[in-house]
């Protein structure tokens, strides 16, 4: 049994939990998310398979 969990929707979950447990925690999870978009951006993200 094959149990493929996609990163991005994880991810966006765990941020919406603590965002509720923590509403201050907003501005890093926003600022963390903006940078690793950023650098994926630059780095080239077409080279990133995750699976």
């Amino acid at each position: 049994m094959n149990i493929n969990l996609m990163l991005a929707p994880l991810v966006s979950l765990i941020a919406g939990i603590l965002i509720l447990v923590m509403p201050r925690l907003l501005n890093y999870i926003v600022a963390i998310y903006l940078i690793v978009i950023g650098l994926i951006g630059l780095l080239g993200g077409s080279n990133f398979h995750i699976r």
